[in-house]
Parts: C-alpha cells; structure tokens; sequence
C-alpha cells in the first residue's frame, strides 16, 4: 500500500497511522527514500578502524557495507556486494585486509572499493573470458560519500546533500565534540534482535516520557525522574533530537567527584557503585540520548558511554548495534566502572531492556488496525522546538514530519479531500 493511502488527518503528525509501521510496502520504500536518501547514516567510529587496511562490515538500512582505511589514511566505505553477480565480497565483521576479495569468482577489490583484479578475464589459452572492451573502472563497487566529525564516521548514498556538520546543526556538533573530546578506546560491542519495527525504537528514543514509567530499576534508584532538570533539544528540522537530564544532587555538591542516586528507603543494591556517577564533562549533564536522523544514537547514562546504530531486518525485525568506548586517558578503575555501568543498557540491562519488550508488545497489538492511530500529543502540539521537561512526545513528531517530506507524503486532511 502506498503511504499517502493511509489517513493522515493531523498536519504536525499528532496522529499517526498504525499501517507505517507493519506494511511491507512502506518499508520497501523506506529503503530508497530513507536509507538511500538524502541523509547522513552513521557508520562506525574512527577508533574502530585505526590502521590501513582496518576494516568493518555493517548495514545501511537492508545494504551491507564495507567501511575501511586505505593506504591514503582515508576513511572510505561502498557496497558489500560483488559488481559481478552480487555475492558478499567481504565475509568477516572486521578485521585487516591488504584488499577485498569475493570467494565465488575471485573478484578483486582495493580499499577505495575500485575493481583491481579479475581471474581469467582473457579466458584460458586464448578462449572464453570477458569482451575486449571490458573496462575494470566501470565495475567498483558502489561507493558512499564520507565525511567525519570527531572521530564519528557518516556516510551517504545522495550525489547532493547539505554538509555533515549542517546536517546535525548546532546542538548535534556540539554534543558529539563534548563526547568526543578526546582520543577514545573501544570497550565491546552488544548486539539486540528486536521483533518489531524500526521506527517504533526511534519514537521510543524521541519520547523522554516513557523513562519515568516503564524503567523500573531507574526509578527506584532515581538514576533520573520525569521531575527532574531535563529536556528535549532538536536541529532546525526537528529531525535528530537530543533528550537530556541534569543530576541534581551534583547542584548541591559540585566540587564532589562521585555522585550516587538516592536509593528507596525499602531496596538497596549490595554494590552500590552500579549508581556511582564519576562527573566527568563540564556540565551537569548525566544522561544524554542523542538520536541523528535516521539511524543512530550517541548515548551518555552516567559513565556508560555507546554508539547505538539501528540496522533494519524486515518490516518486523531490526537489530540494535551498540559500540561502547571510553578515553584513552581513562585508568583501569574507570575502565571497569564503564564496564560495570554498562549492564544499565543493552538487551539485558537493567534499564533499557523493558524498550525491545515494549516495541514489540505494540507492533503485535496494531497488527489489525493499520488506519487507526497513535495518539501524540504530549509536549503538545503544531511546530516542534526544543522542550523544558521531560513529558513530551513533541520530538517524536519532528522525526515524521521529516520521514514524511522524504517519504513523499502529504499530511493532514487537505490530503484526503477527495477519498
């Protein structure tokens, strides 16, 4: 079903269709006028791939992706997919390559993605092989522009899109040169398989609301409350939106290094240093979720600092890949403090993981009713702008009015005049 289909009776997207989250269709679509669009998707982080020939695989939407350092000392990234008959040239997660070579029929690529090599182009004693005029700069790989602020690797497939550092505006640049503000170190990785669909994970990170609710542990331990110093900050487009929260305490105390939630008069932790917070930026920031548009969140919760990237499976299935890192600089104890506070997040955290069991106890129950709709108006309504409080949805709806320009879709009644 086409997307302008389905009814959109409310202009700044306080309604929004069930269908955009279960039709096939819709998410076939997504695939070229999101992921393939005219956006910025975030790739990998620069400390991942320190040395020629360093590589990664990932996903750009349903693309396999090959992001690695050439011999230039370049950052360069291009279809994990052979020119010859579309079989994955390079198999591994990561690792050093000297090139990429596909195991079908050996074809050859270097670390800019150019096609180097071909077996038996001129055939074996004179017969077979490829036409005279076969030309091996017609057939590299297909390639993203690239561009990285702070480390932060970002590619697209657009011929024509506005900078990267115009792209996330102010508020984004700012953050990500405040997490990374100097040379980081690679903790691990975590990976989360959610059954459900992928843009329920982005409303989720656009909604501040939910975390004094459904959290549990946070707010029994008061790692943040809906009544506390915090916000919602978003680009000029409202398309990214940045979901912020001050530590408090550390108001009345701020020259003290280690900050602890107070715990509930009836429940205690036997490790209480699970709640520490190390104060460790200028601010009083001790939680920041900053969602870029359309795939990735740069997270804080207290010392647990990650890069979560969203890769799509299906209209029904998406996978969440987290990188947590820390500094160069950091000593052994804070290493295992990073470590130790990130069991908050993840699949298995003690925060984050009601998130995957919410998206899906929702994508089951609106299965039936795709032209009904959810109902978004926390944080109130019309144009999005940055929020004082943490009770609002307002970001959520800034992230589809932008969906929905990319989309092709038009909103609210005018649309439907003549159904």
């Amino acid at each position: 079903m086409n997307p302008q289909d389905y009814h959109w009776p409310k202009a700044d997207c306080t309604r929004i269709p069930y269908g955009m989250y279960r039709d096939p269709d819709v998410y076939t679509l997504e695939q070229e006028k999101i992921f393939q669009g005219p956006v910025w998707n975030y790739l990998a982080l620069e400390a991942e791939i320190p040395n020629v020939g360093d590589f990664r695989t990932i996903e750009v939407g349903d693309i396999p992706v090959i992001v690695n350092r050439a011999r230039d000392g370049k950052v360069h990234a291009f279809v994990n997919r052979c020119a010859h008959r579309g079989a994955t040239v390079q198999r591994l997660i990561h690792g050093n390559a000297k090139s990429h070579v596909c195991c079908y029929h050996h074809w050859g690529y270097n670390l800019e993605g150019n096609l180097v090599g071909v077996p038996f182009a001129r055939g074996v004693e004179g017969k077979g092989g490829l036409p005279e005029d076969f030309d091996k700069s017609e057939h590299c790989l297909r390639k993203l522009r690239v561009e990285t602020l702070n480390g932060a690797i970002f590619g697209t497939f657009a011929a024509e899109l506005e900078p990267l550092k115009d792209y996330l505006d102010t508020t984004f640049v700012n953050q990500l040169k405040r997490l990374f503000n100097r040379p980081i170190k690679i903790l691990g990785y975590q990976r989360q398989r959610i059954h459900g669909n992928w843009k329920l994970y982005t409303d989720n990170l656009r909604d501040p609301n939910h975390g004094g609710l459904l959290h549990m542990f946070q707010i029994t331990f008061g790692i943040a409350r809906l009544n506390q110093t915090g916000g919602a900050k978003v680009d000029k487009k409202a398309r990214h939106n940045m979901s912020w929260a001050a530590q408090d305490m550390g108001k009345n105390n701020s020259d003290t290094e280690y900050s602890t939630p107070r715990e509930n008069n009836n429940l205690t932790l036997k490790d209480g240093s699970l709640l520490q917070y190390r104060k460790e930026f200028p601010d009083d920031y001790n939680l920041t979720i900053a969602s870029i548009f359309p795939n990735c969140i740069f997270q804080q919760i207290g010392n647990t600092l990650a890069v979560r990237q969203i890769r799509t499976k299906s209209v029904g299935e998406f996978e969440i890949f987290w990188t947590f890192y820390g500094y160069q600089d950091d000593d052994s104890s804070m290493d295992q403090h990073r470590l130790r506070m990130s069991n908050l997040v993840g699949p298995g955290g003690l925060v984050s993981m009601e998130d995957g069991e919410a998206i899906e106890i929702v994508h089951r129950a609106i299965a039936a009713d795709e032209n009904r709709h959810a109902f978004v108006e926390f944080g109130g309504r019309g144009p999005v702008g940055d929020q004082d409080n943490l009770v609002t949805e307002a970001p959520m709806r800034g992230f589809w009015m932008h969906y929905c320009d990319l989309m092709g879709i038009t909103l609210g009644e005018a649309a439907h005049a003549d159904a």
